[in-house]
């Protein structure tokens, strides 16, 4: 009988009453690369960490190698042979290739102290052995990221690991570095290694990857054999619709010519192009418009959002605001220009926990209601006061600290941050993640408070239906480029989704013409 290199068995795990993982099951064979795919949210890091010893499920059983487990801590699954490779390498860039190599192992000659001609001349062997051609004395900080992830891989193998877990290992490479990572995958299934591929790239699923599991809302929401499946399969489980009702809908795209250009727009963001993350992307919003971006986890959306607000910084493209072209470009700039953004990570981008209710609204309009340098506390009071009610936010005082609020209450203080500053343009990305129904409802219906008002919105929601019914217009983004726009009762959730696994299906097959 041959056992499951690492297999977990109806898996169960909760925080704070919100469900991550719901009796999820997966197993992972020797020799085989097991991709693992979902939105965000879906609960793959939740899974990885219960597999890795970062945390204990509520429920469920682990086996490593036919024998039930239990892992106490992240060193434990590491010492029995299971190394995790993240999407931003967890090496040390100051130091040299062969000290990362062996770091926390370094060999040492009779005295104690680092035998460094040894190292070196071990490193170069590992990585010889894996067609990485540097020098291993030179700083990882200084090579390519693609390079710092195969040595990760190398390093991950010297130490014997028989399975290894890649977490979004080529979210930030250029096409040329993951064609030289998906070789090292290669080779690790050729020497039955057991590879977990964590990825929201479809093409890289079946280019090489064995089988498949979607997780959506902590469940599995499909699992089997890469080849015994299409990517409107993926698309369909991914984002929990029926695949049947996709497959009765076409997808219609329309281009600039089509789109409602009653009067000039207040945003205008032409080209964007910032390697590898977006290609070529235009957009516009108009006054008392809710312009929709759909898309998978990775296809450009929140990229798009950070370009447009200054945040990333762009290889080529323009910014219009009311028909003049932005220059130097920055969030402070943006804000001056009447553009306002809320965050997808409230939690590390937007509020401050341990700061008032008070302090987090009138962050950004300290400005406007300082006077002669001083904070003038009637005008703070005022403005709290006002955006406390008009959005319902449930505080007990103002004064109260942001991180004893529920998650939607968190996100109002964001939105009445933005409020304060009477923005044109509102980018809300993602703006009801992780709150319940009843705020989510309310914050659904404030968009379209907001856009009766003739502020332009641009609504960014891994939620398709939340786009399908907030958005006059939706562009559909994939791999940082619009591949379909649609308007009015052509925004369907079934048109989208046609359009997402079209486009994937084209981008494989123009993969396969160039090779």
């Amino acid at each position: 009988m041959t056992f499951a290199a690492i297999e977990v068995r109806s898996v169960h795990k909760h925080f704070a009453g919100v469900r991550a993982l719901d009796d999820v099951s997966l197993s992972l064979h020797a020799g085989e690369v097991h991709a693992l795919v979902g939105e965000n949210g879906a609960g793959k890091s939740t899974l990885i960490k219960i597999m890795t010893g970062v945390q204990r499920p509520d429920g469920g059983d682990l086996s490593y190698q036919g024998r039930p487990v239990s892992f106490t801590r992240p060193r434990d699954a590491q010492a029995a042979g299971i190394s995790t490779i993240y999407q931003e390498v967890n090496l040390v860039p100051l130091r040299s290739v062969a000290a990362n190599l062996f770091l926390g192992r370094e060999p040492v000659n009779r005295f104690g102290l680092i035998d460094y001609r040894r190292m070196h001349r071990a490193a170069a062997g590992i990585l010889a052995r894996y067609g990485i051609a540097v020098d291993v004395r030179s700083r990882l900080g200084e090579l390519g990221l693609g390079v710092q992830q195969m040595i990760a891989v190398a390093r991950a193998l010297s130490m014997n690991a028989r399975v290894i877990i890649m977490d979004e290992p080529t979210s930030s490479l250029e096409p040329r570095e993951v064609d030289l990572l998906l070789g090292v995958v290669a080779m690790l299934r050729d020497q039955q290694v057991a590879v977990l591929y964590v990825t929201h790239k479809l093409d890289e699923v079946f280019r090489a990857c064995d089988r498949v599991t979607v997780l959506r809302d902590g469940r599995v929401a499909h699992s089997g054999p890469v080849a015994g499946t299409t990517r409107l399969r993926l698309v369909a489980a991914m984002l929990g619709r029926d695949i049947d009702q996709v497959r009765r809908h076409g997808a219609t795209t329309f281009g600039d010519e089509q789109r409602d250009t009653t009067g000039a727009p207040l945003l205008r963001a032409e080209a964007l192009s910032r390697r590898p993350v977006l290609d070529d992307v235009s957009v516009d919003v108009h006054a008392g418009e809710v312009v929709g971006l759909a898309g998978l986890l990775g296809s450009g959306r929140t990229e798009t959002a950070k370009a447009v607000f200054g945040v990333d910084p762009l290889d080529s493209g323009s910014i219009r605001i009311g028909g003049r072209r932005a220059r130097r470009w920055s969030p402070a700039a943006a804000i001056r220009a009447g553009l306002g953004m809320v965050p997808e990570d409230r939690k590390a981008e937007g509020v401050i926990a341990d700061l008032s209710v008070r302090d987090n609204i009138v962050l950004a309009a300290l400005p406007r209601i300082t006077v002669g340098g001083f904070l003038s506390k009637r005008r703070q009071a005022a403005l709290v006061d006002t955006f406390v009610k008009r959005l319902q936010i449930k505080i007990s005082h103002p004064g109260q600290k942001v991180r004893e609020l529920s998650g939607g209450n968190q996100q109002k203080v964001l939105l009445a941050r933005m409020l304060c500053l009477h923005p044109k343009v509102l980018i809300l990305d993602e703006p009801t993640r992780g709150i319940d129904i009843g705020a989510k409802a309310e914050i659904q219906a404030l968009i379209d408070e907001l856009a009766g008002l003739g502020i332009g919105v641009l609504l960014i929601s891994s939620e398709l239906e939340e786009v399908v019914e907030g958005a006059d217009r939706v562009l559909v983004l994939r791999d940082g480029a619009v591949v379909g726009t649609f308007r009015g009762d052509e925004v369907t959730e079934d048109r989208i989704m046609r359009t997402i696994a079209v486009a994937s299906n084209e981008a494989a097959a123009a993969k396969d013409d160039d090779d």
